[in-house]
């Protein structure tokens, strides 16, 4: 159920707000949520992939009743992308229509700088909005250490510095998720702004539980091998180990197929739900897939 932030009281209603979202988290990650929502912080999440990190901004949003702005992070992210960018269209017309009128160049130039010429990006966007939106820097660790230091603008002022129109300060303060994949170490200055929480590969029961609530029509029994099997996998030394999105996804395909019971030609049709890489399914089979189905 949708809530003010005022409305998120205590922790429980952040592990309420989200179970009801079909996320299932634990009380540490819930702390941290608690305390982005209550202190304004930034929170900086890490973990393996597909662990559910960028879940955890798309259901903070559900939960407040507000809209996700979302910043897919990539090498060669620049401001134009990112933060802003001038409609230069927009801006010749302007010009070719005041052609011939009144007016000092200096006072034409503030003109086409102005807000009406202005486009935002996503950064931006997050900070021009009336109601706090909130902010997921996807991926962080994919862009660049120029881009990360511009960001610390963002995360400590809440405003953001445009050349030609001097500093825009935040409307209201958004509700800032930016996820890490690890790719690279981030700096420390960047970490000193946020709060910090790891999410790790779940354990089997609550991963069970996890398959349960996004899963519910799953046949218990299938529930259960399947997870033991991804969870042996995991263990497995692979470059890209399964994540719970790729769990969920085995789980589905058996569903689907009406797999009545979980043996080696099941597990080996559907690896490609567990594994995406050609290198690591080759190393499962090698294994031996009959292994993953020992007790």
């Amino acid at each position: 159920m949708a809530k003010n932030p005022d409305q998120v009281t205590d922790l429980d209603a952040i592990v309420q707000g989200f179970h009801a979202s079909g996320y299932v988290l634990d009380r540490a990650l819930a702390t941290s949520i608690y305390l982005l929502i209550r202190l304004g912080k930034p929170l900086l999440i890490e973990g393996h992939a597909g662990v559910g990190k960028t879940e955890v901004a798309k259901v903070l949003a559900a939960l407040l009743n507000t809209e996700l702005i979302r910043l897919q992070c990539y090498e060669g992210l620049d401001i134009s992308a990112a933060v802003y960018e001038w409609n230069y269209q927009k801006q010749l017309l302007a010009i070719k229509l005041h052609d011939g009128t009144e007016g000092s160049s200096d006072e034409r130039v503030r003109h086409i700088f102005g807000p009406e010429f202005l486009l935002e990006r996503p950064l931006l966007r997050s900070i021009s909005q009336s109601n706090p939106p909130v902010l997921l820097v996807d991926e962080v660790d994919r862009a660049d250490e120029a881009f990360e230091a511009f960001l610390l603008e963002l995360l400590s002022d809440f405003q953001i510095s445009i050349p030609e129109m001097g500093s825009v300060k935040a409307v209201s303060r958004p509700y800032v998720v930016l996820t890490s994949n690890r790719t690279r170490e981030l700096g420390d200055a960047l970490k000193r702004r946020c709060l910090y929480h790891w999410i790790d590969y779940p354990t089997r029961e609550k991963e069970l539980e996890i398959v349960r609530t996004r899963l519910p029509f799953a046949e218990k029994e299938l529930s259960e091998k399947a997870v033991g099997v991804v969870q042996k996998v995991r263990n497995m030394k692979l470059a890209k180990p399964p994540g719970i999105a790729e769990t969920l996804d085995f789980v589905h395909a058996l569903e689907t197929l009406q797999t009545a019971h979980i043996d080696t030609a099941a597990v080996e049709q559907t690896l490609g739900c567990i594994s995406k890489s050609a290198e690591d399914i080759a190393a499962i089979k090698n294994a031996g897939i009959e292994n993953l189905l020992c007790s």
